[in-house]
């Protein structure tokens, strides 16, 4: 298939083609199929964040043995190592300085 330049912004989960659309974090170069994966990362991770939200609100359940905070943290990773996987060479250098790659990062593409 053949890949695409897009452009990609982490907190609005948007994914366009358009450089001057929108504000953007990362430029992938991806196929039609990898940017379906990563709008369906970014569609979970909208849906976490929402339990995430709710959550919040209930004090006696600490942040670090909460399953909606661990779910979202996990799709945040999985969405940073496809960014790395596809993205250009600024894109990987500032996922990589970040320091949040790891085997429990792979995403679906590397399962």
């Amino acid at each position: 298939m053949e890949k695409k330049t897009y452009y990609v912004d982490l907190a609005s989960g948007s994914i366009s083609q358009s450089r001057s659309s929108s504000a953007w974090n990362y430029e992938i170069e991806a196929t039609d199929e990898e940017v379906i994966q990563l709008r369906k990362l970014f569609d979970l991770a909208f849906e976490k964040d929402g339990f995430s939200f709710i959550r919040a609100h209930v004090p006696y359940v600490p942040y670090h043995y909460d399953r909606e905070n661990d779910a979202y943290d996990r799709l945040l990773a999985k969405i940073f190592a496809m960014l790395h996987h596809l993205g250009d060479e600024a894109a990987k250098e500032h996922i990589e300085s970040l320091g949040i790659l790891g085997q429990e990062s792979a995403w679906p593409g590397e399962e």
